[in-house]
């Protein structure tokens, strides 16, 4: 991976789907994995394109009932477009190919596919500061062609729903006549993971198909439950194409402008499937472009009068490649200038294609819709593309990049909070419970049962019981609120989304008479291996101690939101809940005496969790090696992985990364118990040996709480997450869509973490703390309306500065000293024991603070026919 590139110099089927995966495009609207666009699935491709928001339901017979599951569905694929030489040509007499059946077609050859042909030359290339993909093949066909092929396609950052595969084709020995086949292949279906093989997945219905007699074609189709029309609609248009027909990244030579004559079209069309056939004359070395531009739209969108109705006239409307692509680029270089967080040394790289899919996940046009954040990103088909509580580790990114996105992720649950309540009540209790699982409507999406692919068997799934789903969204209303200041926010929408949320913990925590604490049982904690106790005859665990030091923390900040908000809106609140004082009595109280559970001079993770067995961990590992997911190994040996001390992920320790050291001893202090450093460092050790990593969010926690204790080893734990979805192995499964929380939760360790950047109490805090490894780390932030707060760490020092603007100042604070900072200012603060700096001072009117911006990537063209075209020339 080159300064700005993701770069594959090969052609590898077995890592296929990994770069699929790592390849997507998208917009936070839509996104399309980057599978070739002459390849269908097969079980080394698979074409996706996912709609965010756009799900539908289907029932299921598996391990003897029905089950309803409900999917992110796999759209219609835009990308199809093949090709092949077709009638009488002129090719050389002496071919140079190893042999290959022949075709059925007579004197014509096979569409083109990598599996057949002899490739002589691949080149695959993302640019991740444009979000172009461009690929160049050169190969040579059975009757002994050479063609030199140069794809580059991008998913519009400009026009959310415009997307663009531009194809230049050159024959290089050849003369004749060229068939290309230019589709929208609505015949897709759900099938991107293996475990669900046995669950339905075919989601979308026909509704109609069409061509205008020119360059356009439509498909139209339905999902089968949700009932969601999807068209797409694809302006198809071939010319000559200027030379050199380059490489990737302008590199090649040879070459002319193609001249194309009379080009015939013949439409085809079949159920849930819409092709064009474009054939014409090609000449030896001059080279031909194939241009697809496509408009997508659903019956969700607003400002339309209908979905194919706006697909059509969007792709008829549709600008130039060049004139799209110079918007495209345009858009993203204004999102890198303030989302990129610059370090010294190899990371670089890889955090900026995390950043990227971030970006292309939850962009400024997800603030227009009603979606959450899907534990998957918008790559893939794992988790069903579901929202889970990955959003905890995406919005610090988020806070202080885009905050208006986070805020459109909130009104996700925000709008949910009605199902959240039924939920609760159908469980016998007040407030608002919000699944583990949430898609559509906000019901709870999770599995019954689930397949253990080691074992073949369909077994019991009670991670329903993961209720700390709401205290993770009750985590980021305040968050949000800390960095953002918007009152308005937490007074409508914010501390009803509390309240509700620490009614429901309220209520579920039972006095124990005896010891006169408040306790939780029959809960889920973050450590997935253990849903049940041995043997149990009912599923969950007790006293959880990160669910009841959370629910303690959340039932404060219900307080706390109760008292910030407007004395009329808290009386309107208060009436239309039917919040009395009795309750708010309680919730103060509960927050107060809520159990947590200490053995051996540590936190434990819950009742009893002690006096589970200890796992032989030298055997699993000699035995299996990778033992991330113990519980599917010791289901396969007919145990259970509930026997023992053993974790999946960071539980406990998750205390510590949400709270850190300070807040998290003020909280155990207003329960009633006495946090030492002494007990913090054995309850990390503690936890820290019996966890397996089985989750790629389990390394960023690890990292974050060994930041303060020890770097190097918090270092390598965040370079092992920095390694989860670009690494691949057998038991890696980012070829079913990455893992956008661990992607965030990397770029926050940087962002926050190393630098000790906290929002609490009105003041932007720095306490950095950098590795040896890391010398160097910029990044510019959004804070309380400011747009350009640069920070600037070093081993020595700490720089903030503020753009000139009309924001009000703020209030920083480094370590121990605090200072107000005003629009144009900056503040440097040596390292303890270093000389002092030279405190606040001025920055020049276009300056962004001490250091100036985090270098932003190479900006887009200024003008429209600067683009470049996908041989690396410039376009005018």
């Amino acid at each position: 991976m080159s300064h700005s590139a993701l770069t594959y110099d090969r052609w590898d089927p077995a890592r296929e789907g990994l770069r699929e995966a790592l390849c997507t495009l998208g917009n936070g609207y839509v996104a399309t994995r980057g599978a070739a666009p002459e390849s269908q699935a097969d079980g080394v491709h698979y074409p996706g394109t996912y709609l965010a928001g756009c799900y539908d339901r289907l029932e299921s017979w598996v391990a003897g009932r029905v089950v309803e599951n409900e999917d992110l569905v796999n759209a219609p694929n835009w990308l199809p477009l093949t090709f092949r030489p077709v009638g009488d040509q002129d090719v050389p007499e002496t071919p140079e190919t190893p042999e290959t059946p022949e075709t059925p077609d007579g004197t014509d050859g096979s569409w083109f596919g990598l599996d057949r042909v002899h490739v002589l030359d691949f080149r695959q290339e993302l640019d991740i500061y444009r979000g172009v993909l461009t690929r160049r093949v050169r190969f040579r066909d059975d009757a002994g062609r050479t063609t030199l092929l140069v794809q580059r396609r991008w998913v519009s950052m400009d026009d959310p729903h415009l997307a663009v595969l531009e194809t230049v084709l050159e024959p290089e020995d050849w003369s004749g006549r060229m068939q290309v086949r230019a589709a929208l292949d609505g015949t897709v279906a759900n099938r991107g993971v293996r475990r669900y093989a046995d669950l339905a997945g075919d989601h979308l219905l026909p509704v109609t198909a069409g061509y205008d007699g020119q360059d356009l074609l439509w498909l139209q189709v339905e999902t089968a439950q949700s009932r969601v029309r999807i068209a797409e609609a694809a302006r198809v248009r071939v010319h000559g194409a200027a030379g050199p027909v380059g490489g990737v990244g302008g590199v090649g030579g040879g070459g002319s402008r193609g001249s194309v004559g009379k080009v015939e079209r013949r439409f085809e069309e079949r159920p849930r499937w819409a092709g064009l056939d474009l054939t014409f004359a090609v000449e030896r070395g001059e080279a031909v472009t194939v241009e697809k531009t496509v408009a997508i739209h659903t019956s969700r969108d607003r400002a339309i009068t209908e979905s194919l109705t706006a697909a059509c006239a969007a792709a008829r409307r549709a600008g130039r490649p060049e004139h799209l692509l110079a918007r495209h680029e345009l858009a993203w270089s204004r999102l890198w200038r303030g989302c990129r967080t610059v370090v010294d040394g190899g990371p670089q790289q890889t955090l900026d294609l995390y950043v990227f899919h971030i970006l292309q996940t939850l962009s400024e046009h997800t603030v227009e819709l009603d979606v959450g954040v899907p534990a998957r990103g918008l790559h893939g088909e794992a988790y069903r593309g579901h929202v889970f509580w990955d959003e905890l580790f995406v919005f610090p990114f988020l806070l202080l990049r885009l905050p208006e996105v986070a805020r459109a992720l909130l009104m996700y649950r925000w709008r949910r909070l009605p199902q959240a309540r039924l939920a609760a009540r159908a469980a016998g209790h007040r407030g608002a419970m919000y699944p583990w699982q949430s898609g559509s409507d906000g019901r709870d999406e999770t599995q019954r049962v689930h397949l253990n692919p080691l074992s073949g068997r369909w077994v019991p799934d009670n991670t329903h019981l993961q209720h700390h789903v709401g205290l993770a969204v009750a985590y980021n209303v305040w968050k949000y609120y800390e960095a953002t200041g918007d009152a308005s926010f937490l007074a409508t929408h914010g501390a009803e989304m509390l309240v509700e949320i620490a009614r429901f913990w309220s209520g579920l925590a039972t006095r124990d008479a005896a010891g006169g604490r408040y306790e939780i049982r029959g809960v889920m904690g973050p450590d997935e291996y253990h849903d049940a106790y041995p043997d149990a005859s009912r599923p969950g665990i007790d006293n959880n101690s990160y669910t009841n030091v959370m629910a303690a923390w959340v039932l404060r900040r219900a307080l706390d939101a109760l008292a910030l908000i407007p004395a009329h809106q808290r009386s309107e609140l208060s009436a239309r809940l039917g919040l009395r004082h009795a309750e708010l009595d309680r919730f103060d109280e509960v927050s107060r005496r809520l159990r947590v559970v200490f053995h051996d001079g540590v936190i434990g993770q819950f009742e009893g969790y002690d006096e589970l067995a200890e796992l032989d961990w030298t055997r699993y590992r000699a035995k299996y090696g990778d033992i991330r997911r113990l519980d599917r190994i010791l289901e396969a040996e007919g145990d259970s992985v509930r026997r023992y001390q053993v974790s999946k992920q960071a539980d406990v320790l998750m205390l510590f990364f949400l709270l850190g050291k300070d807040e998290l001893t003020q909280v155990m202090d207003q329960l009633g118990y006495d946090l030492d450093p002494a007990t913090i460092l054995r309850t990390i050790e503690y936890h820290l040996d019996r966890t397996s990593h089985g989750s790629t969010l389990s390394a960023v926690v690890h990292a974050w709480v060994l930041a303060r204790t020890d770097r190097h080893g918090s270092w390598a734990f965040f370079l092992q997450a920095l390694g989860s979805d670009v690494r691949g192995g057998a038991q890696d499964t980012t070829a079913e869509g990455v893992h956008l929380g661990a992607m965030a939760g990397c770029v926050d360790l940087l962002q926050r973490c190393y630098t000790g950047i906290e929002t609490r109490d009105d003041v932007l805090r720095l306490n950095p703390r950098l590795p040896r490894e890391l010398a160097d780390l910029e990044l510019q932030l959004r804070y309380r309306g400011h747009w350009g707060v640069t920070v600037h760490c070093t081993q020595d020092e700490v720089r903030i500065g503020l753009r000139r603007s009309a924001a009000a100042p703020i209030t920083v604070a480094v370590k121990d000293e605090q200072t107000t900072l005003r629009p144009g200012q900056s503040w440097r603060v040596r390292r303890p024991g270093r000389p002092r700096g030279a405190g606040l001072r001025g920055v020049g009117a276009g300056g962004a603070g001490a250091s100036g911006a985090a270098a932003p990537p190479p900006a887009a063209a200024a003008s429209e026919g600067a683009a470049r075209r996908p041989d690396g020339r410039t376009a005018g």
